[in-house]
């Protein structure tokens, strides 16, 4: 066993500021030298989602998650106070005034810092999501993959 601490974290939310949350976590983690993973379950699955449409072959179901599921993590909801988007548009404005980094360069800088970026396969086959509609070097599981990066744990959250 290493000295190498770890943490892991469940993103199961869709909503914006909950996904900051998850990646402010990772980045700050990662930046004390933690091994890091996020494992990306059922909603929080759209913060690796291309912005950008791509043609992959799909059922009417699947075809009906993808148009009712936001692309990408910039156009995530806020899960109080969300006012059909004003919410987002407003923190987003007032993190910009802060100077905080928005949540699309928080995923960038994980992938930078090598922060393991795993997509739940199982969750992925129920919502009809393709690998080509997620974003490029990330990782691929289930509960298993999660399960071996978190056993040895020092830190493991849900969000």
């Amino acid at each position: 066993m290493s000295d190498q601490k770890k943490t892991t974290i469940v993103l199961f939310s869709g909503d914006y500021d909950k996904a900051m949350a998850a990646y402010i976590i990772a980045n700050g983690a990662a930046a004390y030298d933690h091994e890091v993973t996020i494992f990306h379950t059922f909603w929080g699955l759209n913060a690796l989602r291309k912005e950008n449409q791509v043609p992959v072959k799909k059922g009417l179901m699947e075809k009906m998650f993808g148009k009712m599921m936001p692309r990408g993590v910039d156009k995530m909801g806020l899960s109080k106070m969300n006012y059909l988007g004003m919410g987002q548009k407003m923190i987003k404005n007032v993190m910009k005034k802060h100077n905080a980094m928005p949540l699309p360069q928080l995923v960038v800088m994980a992938q930078e810092q090598d922060v393991n970026l795993i997509a739940c396969t199982m969750t992925m086959d129920l919502l009809g999501l393709q690998k080509d509609e997620l974003l490029d070097e990330i990782e691929y599981g289930g509960v298993a993959a999660y399960i071996g990066e978190a056993e040895d744990g020092n830190v493991s959250l849900f969000i």
